[in-house]
């Protein structure tokens, strides 16, 4: 069972790895600020990948890996850590990692869409569906109908929709999913059959100096070297990053490399749900039955996977 699934079980298990991960790292930015953590926990991530491709496979540095590789690898590093993770987290700060990640659900019809303008990858009629109900919850969650006051001479009005959640902490939610998404198609396109985790420490590398560029123009190393100095922060860092750039990305390039990049992305868009007790215990978020619904219908599809 395992072995015929082994894609969508990485896939399962990456949703675990990254429901720790944006608990932790939405502490962190709200402490330190997002930018700082984005540039850190890249940091701190390609040292645990080092160590670990050094005693996995005598390599500290995936000096193996050949100029397709490289050139792929390293494009989808910039699209996914250093433009999609930057909007993601700077959302984290805007709306929480919860609705962050609910909104991050779109990553599987995106995703779906490069791999087909990309790869040729097809997607199934249930597939489509599957997407479909998730998109569905997402709507069920972030809208909601505002009913009009009226005045004594006023003629009715219609109820009207209007978002729950502020439009620019949404949009950057979804510049993260588009960059996660983009960046999931090119990392398989560069990965081949090359090792999951080498091909995770080159995308962290050319994330690094994707952000390094960016504090070098923005001025921001000062904010850096403050937040490394932020204990608390450090060690919420130093967990997210263990268990999303670290093991979270690696699995997620082991389940692309077994199956669709569309059907990874879906079951990974798991995380809405399990990071629901997460974020009502460590975060106190209050939650109407609306958006509990909302985002379980929102990871409904991914059952259809497994049928």
């Amino acid at each position: 069972m395992i072995q015929e699934h082994l894609g969508e079980f990485a896939a399962l298990v990456t949703a675990v790895f990254w429901t720790i991960t944006a608990i932790a790292f939405e502490s962190a930015s709200r402490k330190v600020g997002s930018l700082s953590v984005n540039l850190i926990r890249l940091f701190i991530a390609f040292i645990f990948l080092a160590l670990f491709s050094y005693f996995t496979r005598g390599h500290i540095f995936p000096s193996d890996a050949n100029a397709h590789q490289w050139i792929w690898l390293s494009v989808s590093g910039i699209i996914g850590f250093t433009i999609g993770d930057l909007l993601l987290f700077e959302a984290y700060v805007v709306i929480g990692s919860r609705i962050s990640m609910l909104i991050m659900s779109l990553t599987p019809p995106i995703t779906a869409f490069i791999g087909f303008m990309v790869m040729g990858e097809t997607m199934t009629t249930q597939n489509l569906l599957g997407m479909l109900l998730t998109l569905t919850g997402i709507i069920l969650v972030v809208l909601q109908r505002k009913t009009a006051k009226l005045s004594e001479n006023s003629k009715p009005k219609k109820n009207r929709l209007r978002l729950n959640y502020p439009l620019k902490g949404l949009l950057l939610a979804f510049g993260g999913a588009v960059g996660q998404g983009t960046g999931l198609v090119l990392s398989k396109f560069g990965m081949q059959d090359f090792n999951a985790f080498a091909a995770t420490q080159i995308r962290v590398l050319a994330g690094i100096i994707g952000f390094s560029i960016l504090f070098i123009f923005m001025r921001r190393w000062k904010l850096v070297f403050k937040a490394m100095r932020n204990t608390q922060a450090m060690g919420r860092l130093s967990i997210g990053a263990f268990f999303g750039p670290f093991l979270g990305v690696s699995f997620s390039l082991l389940a692309v490399r077994y199956t669709t990049t569309g059907v990874a992305s879906t079951i990974m868009a798991i995380v809405p749900v399990l990071i629901i007790p997460a974020a009502v215990l460590f975060f106190k978020e209050k939650l109407t039955a609306k958006e509990i619904v909302g985002s379980f219908i929102a990871v409904g599809g991914v059952a259809l996977f497994f049928l």
